[in-house]
């Protein structure tokens, strides 16, 4: 699909670039508060389930920043090809990423894996954290 011009003298893709960059740009401190989320997360379900609860936990915050990390960037690829394609594809990205939550969640019931519990709070902890700081980031440095 080719990309057109809309400013005058502007590169085809050259708006379609800073829309993308400009939907990025908060990928930095995002992953850095997530990421300290995860450390927590492991160390907490460590405490609370030995070894096996500190995968768990770590591994359920990382599930969320990769599937979060995946819908920003489709949805900015999206809109840098076209803005009208933000919606349809951040809700085919969001519907398909909790269809695969539910599928692999309702795959670990039916296991003696003692990582279930520890790895359910580690993912409620990264959407939390995920949110928050976007949030938080969209409000105050990123407003500009």
């Amino acid at each position: 699909m080719a990309r057109v011009a809309t400013g005058p003298g502007a590169r085809p893709d050259e708006e379609g670039e800073a829309r993308m960059a400009a939907r990025l740009r908060h990928l930095p401190v995002v992953l850095t508060a997530v990421g300290a989320v995860a450390v927590l997360a492991a160390a907490l379900g460590g405490l609370a389930h030995g070894g096996v609860g500190a995968l768990g936990a770590a591994v359920g915050v990382l599930l969320v920043l990769f599937s979060y990390v995946l819908s920003t960037v489709a949805i900015a690829w999206a809109d840098s090809v076209n803005p009208r394609l933000v919606l349809p594809v951040g809700l085919t990205a969001y519907v398909t990423k909790f269809c695969a939550f539910g599928v692999a969640l309702i795959a670990l019931l039916g296991t003696d894996w003692g990582g279930k519990l520890p790895m359910a709070a580690g993912i409620g902890a990264g959407v939390v954290a995920w949110n928050a700081t976007q949030i938080w980031w969209f409000n105050g440095p990123g407003r500009a």
